[in-house]
């Protein structure tokens, strides 16, 4: 389903689109998209960005997604003007920058944002040990789940 419309799932109207913002497009909302999109599938169209997308996606991203049973995304962290679909039902940011930009974006469209904040698994003081900085990792992963499960939810199906 491309951007546009929405479905209901339960008592709860979901989005037909959704794009995931943060700074760099390697970590937070490229985890992000991936969680959604394992857990509605094709029911809501999803993408991520990043304000500045990085060079190359994130070894750990990708290392953590393969543990949760996701696929990374194949394409690369990518930026706004990389966007192929930029009509959306809902922007999430999870960075303040990404924030301003999908709110400087939206103005004149009907587009919702949701900011959640979201911490930087770099910013984290890991020592630089690879263990710590994937426990990072799939604490992010983890939130992110638990964020994108409460905001899109599953029917849950009826008990016979």
């Amino acid at each position: 389903m491309a951007a546009g419309g929405a479905e209901r799932e339960g008592n709860t109207a979901l989005p037909g689109s959704v794009l995931f913002a943060c700074n760099l497009n390697s970590i937070r909302s490229a985890m992000a998209e991936e969680i959604l999109k394992n857990l509605h599938g094709n029911r809501i169209f999803v993408d991520s960005v990043g304000v500045r997308p990085a060079d190359a996606p994130d070894p750990f991203t990708a290392e953590v997604l393969r543990e949760q049973g996701l696929v990374p995304p194949a394409s690369g962290p990518k930026g706004f003007d990389d966007l192929e679909e930029t009509s959306f039902d809902l922007i999430v940011a999870l960075t303040p920058e990404a924030r301003d930009m999908a709110e400087a974006l939206t103005r004149s469209s009907a587009t919702e944002v949701e900011f959640w904040a979201i911490d930087d698994p770099l910013a984290s003081p890991t020592g630089g040990n690879r263990e710590r900085r994937l426990a990072a990792y799939r604490e992010l992963c983890n939130q992110l789940r638990r964020l994108i499960e409460a905001r899109f939810p599953r029917a849950e199906k009826a008990a016979i």
